[in-house]
C-alpha cells in the first residue's frame, strides 16, 4: 500500500449543534482513487470537507504527512484542489475565465496570467470537453455544462491531490464516462483523488472505497474485496447486492437482485 497522501484523524465534527463525525480514522493511500460512499445523511460531504480543511473539527488532518494547518496557504492551494456541491458565485465570468482562478495559486497578487497558466486552462476545458462553452456567461450554462468547466477549474490547479464532492452531478453518460477516463489518467499521473459519490456503480470501480454510515468509518477496502462489498449492502440496509459482471463491480437493487 502506498504511503499516506491524505490522514484524518477526527474524534468528532458538528454543524450547529448536531455532532455528524464520531471517531474517523482514515488513512487515503496516495497515487490511488478513493471513493467515500454511504446512505444520505451519513456524513460523506462533511468528512471531506474536513479533510480539505473547511469545515473545523475536533482532530488533526494530515497532507502528506504535514498537518493542513501547517501549510502556508498558497502551497496549500497548489497541491489539494477542492471541487464541492453546487458551488455559486462568479456567475458573470466567462467559462475560461472561471477554470483561470484554478491557476490563482501558482500567480504572484495581482500578477497577469502567463503563457503556463493559459496552456493550463485550455488543457483543463479541452479535457472536460467544454472548450466550446470558453466564451460563455457561467449563468448562461447548463448544469451539467457548468459542472464540467468547474471540473476544469478543479484540474487547471494541476494539484497533487484532488477532493470532489459529487462530481458527477448533472453529467450525462458520455460526461461521466469522460470523467472516470480523467480520474484514471490523474492516478496513471501519480495524482491522489478523493470523491464523494452517490453513484455506487462508479464508486465501485475507484482502487478503494470508504464506506460511511451514521457519521463512522464503518469500513475502508479494495473496491473488489468482499468485506467492502458487505459493508456497503449493511450500509445500505440490506437493499442492495453488489455482482460481477463482465469484469465489474455493479450494485443491483436487492430486488432486481432476486429477479436475477
Amino acid at each position: 500500500m502506498n504511503a499516506p497522501a491524505l490522514q484524518a484523524r477526527i474524534a468528532a465534527a458538528h454543524i450547529g449543534a448536531r455532532r455528524i463525525l464520531h471517531g474517523i480514522d482514515l488513512a487515503l493511500p496516495a497515487g490511488r482513487w478513493t471513493a467515500i460512499v454511504g446512505p444520505n445523511g451519513a456524513g460523506k460531504s462533511t468528512l471531506l470537507r474536513c479533510i480539505a480543511g473547511l469545515l473545523p473539527c475536533e482532530g488533526q488532518v494530515l497532507l502528506l504527512g504535514r498537518a493542513l494547518a501547517d501549510w502556508p496557504a498558497r502551497e496549500r492551494a497548489r497541491t489539494l484542489a477542492w471541487l464541492g456541491q453546487q458551488e455559486a458565485g462568479g456567475e458573470d465570468l466567462r467559462a475560461s475565465d472561471v477554470v483561470m482562478l484554478g491557476r490563482l495559486p501558482h500567480r504572484a497578487w495581482l500578477a497577469a496570467p502567463t503563457a503556463a497558466d493559459h496552456v493550463a486552462v485550455d488543457a483543463a476545458l479541452a479535457t472536460m470537453q467544454c472548450r466550446e462553452l470558453r466564451a460563455r456567461r457561467l449563468a448562461e450554462l447548463s448544469g451539467g455544462e457548468r459542472q464540467r468547466v468547474l471540473l476544469a477549474r478543479l484540474l487547471a490547479v494541476q494539484a497533487k491531490v484532488l477532493l470532489m464532492d459529487e462530481p458527477l452531478a448533472h453529467l450525462d453518460p458520455p460526461h461521466q464516462a469522460d470523467w472516470l477516463a480523467t480520474v484514471r489518467a490523474l492516478v496513471a499521473g501519480g495524482a491522489t483523488v478523493v470523491s464523494v459519490l452517490h453513484e455506487l456503480n462508479m464508486a465501485l470501480q475507484a482502487d478503494d472505497v470508504a464506506v460511511i454510515d451514521q457519521g463512522r468509518l464503518v469500513h475502508h477496502g479494495a473496491n473488489g474485496d468482499a468485506r467492502t462489498h458487505h459493508a456497503l449492502q449493511a450500509a445500505f440496509g440490506g437493499r442492495i447486492a453488489i455482482h460481477p459482471v463482465q469484469g465489474q463491480w455493479i450494485a443491483l437493487p436487492q430486488e432486481a437482485s432476486h429477479a436475477n
